[in-house]
């Protein structure tokens, strides 16, 4: 989803750099207030560069440029949506680190041909002075929205286990964990009494793969049956139509009859497979003790107690004792600093690497995360099968997906519905021109 989301976002600020000598000069020429959003104002240089950027984009597509005064509404209201995007963006205090925006820039960079950013700096000031800085901006606000986006549309998407079980068991579902199939294709075609034949086919089917067998002793009188055995495919290699009928099926079972324009088919489940690859992960029964700097505790005192903790466990004291007593992880803390099997990828990157590299039954040295310092103790190690659980996160990511262009356009109407807006020019609202 995020790539989907960040496809569209490399698209506009190429765009915008095809487009970035024209940026200063739309600035200096015109800048009277066309909309009021919120706190910020939307300017005429804004709306005639968004309205360069449509054409451009129009005309690369060989699709028509509409009449003038519509792609101006048009504009403007992205414009609106945009600006109103960006107020939610300062509402919620998001900003993209920098390593993200460097490595943004850097994309842009290489597609206009610069190997660094300096180059690709002196290559846009050299076209107008700012221009580096002003589609720089540009980009950082875009990064800003799309994790706005993220967070926003992300939290209104439901998916239950048993939307999860379910996708689980359509072609879909089973073409995106590699399941395959073995199936005997069969067609029927003829003028006439095709669906007494076919009849017969499908019932011989039932008893026999021989379909070499079944074409001969069935294509008479007019009637051709034709069969192909199909071998073991991915079900993403089969038509849709088709795919649909064979996933219900159990080994041995035949389809219904399937009208189509060229004859009728059945298709036969000779038998079926499962991806061979497995997910094997290697998992730590973990458990720590976490003192966290608060407005009473200042970072140098968290790590004036983690460092007396750790003296304390190399002395001998019971870990699960001082874990119940002095961490600040009430989850754990209840049951002794336990924090269970954990599997790679669900702490963050400090505590894991951490974990990885603590040997079974020793105490590691204290260190720091984003939550504050720890020790940790690694107290068993297995090869955990975690096939099911990828499959299930697999298949809540390809939901997730599906639902969130709708939900992302619902979530744009809303904020747009909320914003204030004053269109200072009658020609540009919409509402005002009906």
């Amino acid at each position: 989803m995020k790539t989907i989301q960040l496809k569209h976002f490399f698209k506009a600020t190429a765009l915008a750099l095809a487009l970035s000598s024209s940026m200063t000069t739309f600035a200096q020429s015109k800048n009277e207030v066309v909309a009021v959003v919120d706190n910020s104002v939307i300017l005429k240089s804004d709306l005639e560069q968004n309205i360069a950027e449509i054409k451009h984009q129009l005309e690369a597509q060989k699709k028509p440029v509409p009449p003038e005064q519509y792609l101006q509404q048009q504009a403007l209201d992205q414009l609106i949506i945009r600006q109103a995007q960006l107020e939610q963006v300062k509402r919620y205090n998001i900003k993209p680190d920098e390593k993200s925006l460097n490595e943004a820039v850097m994309k842009v960079a290489n597609q206009s041909g610069s190997q660094s950013l300096e180059a690709f700096q002196q290559k846009l000031d050299a076209i107008a002075p700012s221009t580096y800085e002003s589609l720089r901006n540009r980009i950082a606000e875009d990064l800003a929205i799309n994790r706005l986006r993220q967070q926003m549309v992300m939290s209104r998407i439901k998916i239950s286990d048993q939307d999860v079980e379910n996708f689980l068991k359509t072609p879909q579902g089973q073409a995106a964990l590699g399941n395959q199939v073995h199936v005997l294709h069969v067609r029927i075609s003829g003028e006439k009494n095709i669906e007494k034949v076919a009849e017969q086919v499908k019932a011989a089917l039932k008893d026999s793969n021989d379909v070499a067998a079944i074409d001969k002793k069935f294509t008479a009188n007019g009637v051709k049956v034709e069969s192909a055995d199909m071998g073991f495919r991915n079900l993403s290699e089969i038509p849709s139509e088709l795919a649909a009928r064979v996933t219900p099926l159990e080994v041995g079972q035949t389809t219904d009859l399937i009208p189509v324009r060229d004859g009728i088919h059945v298709l036969k489940l000779v038998d079926r497979k499962g991806a061979e690859q497995k997910a094997i992960v290697s998992q730590y029964k973990t458990r720590h003790i976490l003192i966290q700097p608060s407005e009473v505790v200042s970072p140098d005192n968290a790590k004036q107690q983690i460092n007396s903790i750790y003296n304390r466990l190399k002395a001998g004291e019971d870990f699960a004792v001082l874990a119940s007593t002095f961490s600040n992880d009430p989850g754990s803390a209840r049951d002794s600093g336990s924090l269970g099997w954990v599997s790679p990828g669900v702490m963050v990157p400090e505590f894991e690497a951490r974990m990885k590299s603590t040997p079974v039954g020793q105490t590691s040295e204290p260190f720091q995360t984003q939550f504050g310092w720890h020790v940790l103790q690694v107290t068993d190690t297995r090869q955990q099968d975690m096939t099911h659980e990828y499959q299930e996160r697999m298949a809540r990511q390809i939901l997730g997906e599906r639902q969130f262009d709708s939900e992302l356009d619902s979530w744009l109407r809303e904020i747009r519905s909320n914003a204030f807006v004053e269109i200072k020019d009658p020609n540009l609202d919409r509402k005002k021109n009906k």
